[in-house]
């Protein structure tokens, strides 16, 4: 593997929309099979700081569209296509605690990314993230062998 750049997606996830399992896609996948994402870092953070419930907030990346939408097995390490998971506690006006992160640090991704999302209250709410990736040229065959592996994952 070769780097070759660095990739930042930051913007905003609905909760509604991953809470009805319509995860954010963050679209990476350039019709090469010499070429693929590592995440290095992932951030997740409220957006709303005047309700007392959005300032808890937990999100997943995931490499494919799997529907996870109650906060039971939300985070699931067991699932190869889970790799990174973020989240930070507050309350009205402030984060009342450090960011809680963990990114697989063998995670490769050839395809797309999805960011699920959550708060502690209602759903409907705005939450930020920030992805850093880096950019590598692969050979041909690891390409395949990330994507079969990823499809090889199954439901849980």
């Amino acid at each position: 593997m070769r780097l070759i750049g660095q990739y930042t997606a930051r913007g905003i996830v609905s909760e509604d929309e991953t809470f009805a399992g319509n995860p954010q896609k963050i679209p990476l996948f350039d019709g090469s099979f010499e070429t693929a994402y590592r995440v290095k870092e992932f951030y997740i953070f409220p957006a709303d700081f005047n309700s007392s419930a959005q300032p808890d907030v937990i999100g997943k990346l995931s490499k494919n569209d799997d529907g996870a939408v109650t906060t039971t097995n939300f985070w699931r390490a067991d699932d190869d296509n889970q790799i990174a998971w973020s989240g930070v506690s507050g309350s009205t006006d402030t984060i009342t605690g450090p960011t809680f992160t963990v990114v697989d640090p063998d995670n490769l991704i050839v395809e797309d990314l999805y960011i699920y999302a959550r708060t502690a209250g209602d759903t409907n709410n705005a939450i930020n993230y920030l992805v850093v990736m880096e950019k590598y040229e692969i050979d041909d065959w690891q390409g395949a062998l990330a994507m079969a592996r990823d499809r090889a994952q199954g439901d849980l």
